[in-house]
């Protein structure tokens, strides 16, 4: 499995997160990464929530985020090392030079890193901005011949983001959140349009659980590039899985030509 010429099976970790608490999360996800790689099919890709080894427990957040990322680094090349399977590291609190950015690592069967993504878009409603610090480039991951953007959360809301990388190759969209009530309609509106405007698979791991007054509702989901979902989680924590094909992306794309008829030179942004 994972060849351009094959379908790749995913597994997506919609797990509750314990604020600020990077010890206990590491080893909810560790439990449920194991439980997915049982799986029949075996996976050959997991992807987990946005923030997972921390929450967003903000106001502490420069005393708990990862030195460098290297713990989190360290225990997903590890499993997947172990395991032989891909992984997106959905995003992690990680401290860079005293500052903080929400980072996504991914990895490949053999642990070796293929891929780091900090988060464009910084959400003011939960005061992102006052804490984190945002990245400053769009990011494509290989995996196996299947190229993969990179997006989180609130990056969803920018649709210049997702058509780039679609732009550049890409023909899936990899989404770590932890998106909240009221906003399930939004979540899974947005996920499908970015899926049918840019014709590539929207792989999305949202947590679940609540966080100091927040409920995050999960609806973890697959989404195939006619805008069709593949699966979707329900409200509490599981494991979602389905199976992607990179052939099925190239004939929706061959069907409706969007690309080719673009105009850009009407409508580009030249502000």
């Amino acid at each position: 499995m994972g060849h351009t010429d094959k379908k790749l099976a995913v597994a997506l970790i919609q797990a509750d997160i314990e604020i600020g608490s990077p010890k206990a999360n590491k080893t909810r996800l560790s439990e449920m990464m194991e439980q997915a790689v049982q799986g029949n099919p075996k996976p050959d890709l997991l992807v987990l929530p946005e923030m997972w080894n921390t929450g967003y427990a903000l106001e502490q957040i420069h005393e708990i985020a990862d030195p460098e990322g290297e713990d989190t680094r360290r225990f997903l090349s590890s499993f997947a090392r172990m395991h032989g399977v891909m992984i997106v590291g959905g995003s992690a609190a990680v401290k860079k030079k005293g500052r903080i950015f929400n980072t996504m690592y991914a990895f490949d069967r053999s642990g070796r890193q293929i891929g780091e993504y900090s988060k464009l878009h910084l959400f003011r409603l939960m005061d992102e901005e006052k804490h984190l610090t945002a990245g400053d480039e769009p990011v494509k991951l290989d995996l196996e011949g299947f190229a993969a953007g990179a997006s989180i959360c609130y990056d969803i809301r920018f649709p210049e983001l997702a058509r780039s990388l679609a732009l550049g190759g890409a023909k899936m969209l990899i989404v770590p959140a932890e998106w909240p009530h009221p906003r399930l309609h939004h979540w899974r509106t947005l996920l499908t349009a970015r899926a049918i405007e840019n014709q590539m698979y929207v792989i999305a791991c949202n947590r679940v659980g609540s966080s100091r007054g927040t409920d995050f509702f999960g609806h973890s989901l697959i989404i195939d590039p006619w805008g069709e979902i593949v699966a979707e989680g329900g409200e509490t924590e599981e494991i979602v899985t389905g199976v992607i094909s990179p052939e099925l992306v190239d004939e929706v794309r061959g069907r409706i030509p969007v690309f080719a008829d673009r105009r850009p030179e009407v409508y580009s942004d030249k502000k």
